[in-house]
């Protein structure tokens, strides 16, 4: 019983965590923009490169009606935060740096 407890508070606290890391601020360079899909690509700005010409990896994801969408373009460096998990990630909010 008591093996049990632990191991739901560890799953507990692995599902918390991962939920606070699925909304965290993200940087990155919008790579493309398709408005009739409602999507963009982001080139994601890895961590301590600063400075550095390469980028991470980049993301495919959708956007929520209204966040900016119509006015973002490719080339434009951007905070993001957003949600979902596997091949479908959704943009929550979006801000022009």
């Amino acid at each position: 019983m008591k093996l049990a407890k632990i191991i739901f508070a560890g799953a507990a606290a692995l599902a918390i965590s991962s939920a606070a890391l699925a909304q965290q601020t993200l940087t990155g360079t919008v790579t493309k923009v398709d408005r009739v899909n409602a999507t963009v690509a982001i080139q994601q700005t890895q961590k301590g490169t600063d400075g550095a010409s390469t980028g991470g990896a980049t993301e495919e994801f959708k956007v929520e009606g209204g966040l900016l969408f119509d006015s973002l373009h490719a080339g434009d460096k951007v905070s993001f935060s957003a949600t979902g998990t596997g091949a479908v990630k959704t943009i929550t909010k979006i801000q022009k740096q």
